[in-house]
């Protein structure tokens, strides 16, 4: 257990008063990358605002406007009569053709997936006409709930073609996408949309979330090499958790 000195933790702050980047953000950056980093775990705490102020010789608004920054990310939280706190490090994503649970791992997170729902049966006429189902087939319907470092992270709803799916403890102990590899079957398109919702009562209760908190969402559906619909689904992200990330290319 990581004791907590009494005065919190210094973190270490180059302030570059010739920058284009306001004195604010260069702090909120280093702060951010000595979370990230795992210099302050979750469960530490700041100096106060006037001791970080007078350390590193910035005003205390600059020092207040920073940390709020990251209070707004979901990265600190202010409590009173304790002072401001790490909570986990959010997770970032580049949006790419890629498996949650295979970008937590490379983010150096340990995923742990919780099956909540695997049914076998007759596809819906939205799952026939999304998976491009001929007659007679089946469908695996599929609800999880992905947690990162022991902590919920995602709610993940996936249709996948019955003589496709996964058996359920092989989608507990991987990804989707790493058990449709071993059956040879390898994702190369996916068509994919992002939005935001916030949390009714079941996605409150599987996230740990207050009913009514941010979430991201994410539906996509993929395609293998040959054209056949792999799969389709519905994601919703904790907000103050997760994000995506995107490059930008001028063509």
């Amino acid at each position: 257990m990581t004791t907590i000195p009494p005065e919190g933790t210094l973190v270490e702050v180059q302030v570059d008063r010739s920058s284009s980047t306001p004195l604010y953000l260069q702090l909120a950056g280093a702060i951010e990358e000595a979370v990230r980093s795992g210099a302050l775990p979750p469960g530490s705490r700041l100096e106060n605002e006037l001791a970080l102020a007078k350390r590193l010789g910035l005003s205390r608004p600059t020092v207040r406007q920073g940390i709020q920054d990251l209070v707004d990310k979901g990265m600190l939280v202010r409590k009173r009569g304790v002072g401001t706190q790490v909570v986990q490090a959010p997770v970032s994503r580049q949006v790419a053709l890629t498996s949650l649970y295979d970008d937590l791992r490379t983010a150096g997170k340990s995923p742990r997936t919780e099956i909540v729902e695997y049914r076998v049966g007759r596809p819906s006429p939205e799952a026939v006409d999304r998976l491009q189902l001929s007659p007679g087939d089946q469908v695996l319907d599929l609800l999880r709930v992905r947690y990162a470092d022991d902590e919920p992270l995602a709610v993940m709803r996936n249709v996948v073609p019955e003589r496709i799916a996964p058996a359920r403890a092989e989608l507990a102990a991987n990804g989707l996408y790493a058990c449709l590899r071993e059956r040879g079957i390898v994702s190369v398109l996916a068509q994919e949309r992002i939005g935001a919702t916030v949390a009714d009562e079941e996605h409150a209760e599987l996230l740990d979330e207050e009913i009514g908190a941010a979430l991201l969402t994410m539906e996509r559906k993929s395609f293998a090499n040959d054209g056949s619909v792999v799969e389709y689904g519905f994601h919703v992200y904790r907000a103050s958790r997760y994000s995506f990330s995107v490059t930008l290319v001028d063509s």
